[in-house]
C-alpha cells in the first residue's frame, strides 16, 4: 500500500517551497500527499512580501478532515508562523497521534525574509518539537535554538546531541551552510550519524530545506529507519540540487527539471 504523508505549511506562491514543494517532493517520492495549509506567502525567490496567517481554528478543522478520513503514515511540519497556530498543531499532534513527526523549524526563508515571529520560538520549543520524531534545523535555526553560532562541523555535532536531549527527539543539523563539506549530523538514540555528499555548487536553492523534511517523511512512510531515510533523501536532495535549472531572477528553482525527468 502506498505510503501516505501529510505536511503541515505554508503556501509559496512561487511555487519552489513550502506546501507545493512538499506535494510534489512527497510525490515524486512514492507517496501521496495531504495538506494542512497553514499561512498564505507572497513571495518568490527574491523574498517575501506579505503572510497572510490561517486562523488557528480552520488548521484544526483541516487536521481533522485528514486524520478522520484517510490516517498519514507520518507527517512533516514546516512553516508555522505564531504561538496560536503551534499550540494548535501541538494539540492536534497529541490528539492523533502519528507515528512519524518530522518538524523543519522554519525560521527565516532562504531569500533571508523572516518566516516565524520572534515570541513564537519559546512556543516551538515547549509546546512542538518535544512531539517529533526528528527535527532538521540549518545551521541558524540550530543556532537561535541554542542562543550561540554554529560554525564548523564539531559544534554540528555538540549542537544535534544537545538539542536530542533537550528535546528528546532525535536531531538532524544541515550543514548546507558550511564551506568545504555538506554533510549533515544525525543525533538519534544516543548515536551521531554523519550523512556526507558532494557539495553542488547552485544558487538553486530555494526550497531545499522543505524538499529534505518532506522526502525524509515520505521515506519513513514507506518502512525506512530514520537513518535510512534521512540517508536516501539527502541523496534526493543532491540529485535536484545538480539537475535544477534556472526559471527566476534571485535564488532559482530547485526541482523543477528533478521533477520532470526522475
Amino acid at each position: 500500500m502506498i505510503g501516505k504523508v501529510l505536511t503541515v505549511a505554508g503556501s509559496d506562491s512561487i511555487g519552489g517551497a513550502g506546501i507545493q514543494a512538499d506535494i510534489k517532493t512527497i510525490t515524486v517520492n512514492g507517496c501521496y500527499a495531504m495538506t494542512v495549509i497553514t499561512a498564505l506567502t507572497a513571495q518568490n525567490t527574491l523574498g517575501v512580501t506579505d503572510v497572510l496567517d490561517v486562523p488557528p481554528a480552520f488548521i484544526a478543522a483541516q487536521f481533522d478532515a485528514v486524520f478522520t478520513d484517510v490516517v498519514p503514515d507520518a507527517v512533516k511540519i514546516g512553516m508555522v508562523s505564531n504561538t496560536e497556530s503551534i499550540r494548535m498543531i501541538a494539540e492536534k499532534l497529541r490528539q492523533y497521534r502519528p507515528a512519524y513527526t518530522v518538524i523543519d523549524p522554519v525560521m527565516v526563508a532562504t531569500s533571508g525574509s523572516a518566516l516565524l515571529r520572534p515570541d513564537a520560538v519559546d512556543a516551538l520549543c515547549t509546546e512542538l518539537l518535544p512531539l517529533a520524531t526528528v527535527i532538521t534545523p540549518n545551521l541558524s535555526e540550530a543556532g537561535v535554538l541554542l542562543g550561540r553560532e554554529i560554525r564548523d562541523p564539531a559544534e554540528m555535532r555538540e549542537a544535534a546531541e544537545e538539542l536530542s536531549k533537550r528535546f528528546g527527539t532525535a536531531v538532524l543539523v544541515k550543514g548546507g551552510h558550511l564551506t568545504g563539506t555538506a554533510a549533515d549530523m544525525l543525533y538519534a538514540d544516543g548515536q551521531i550519524h554523519v550523512f556526507e555528499t558532494e557539495r553542488v555548487e547552485t544558487e538553486n536553492t530555494h526550497g531545499t530545506g522543505c524538499t529534505l523534511s518532506s522526502a525524509i517523511a515520505s521515506n519513513l512512510a514507506k518502512g525506512m529507519t530514520l537513518a535510512d531515510a534521512v540517508k536516501s533523501a539527502k541523496q534526493y536532495l543532491t540529485d535536484a540540487l545538480k539537475t535544477g535549472f534556472d526559471i527566476g531572477h534571485g535564488s532559482g528553482s530547485l526541482l523543477h527539471n528533478f521533477m520532470l525527468t526522475r
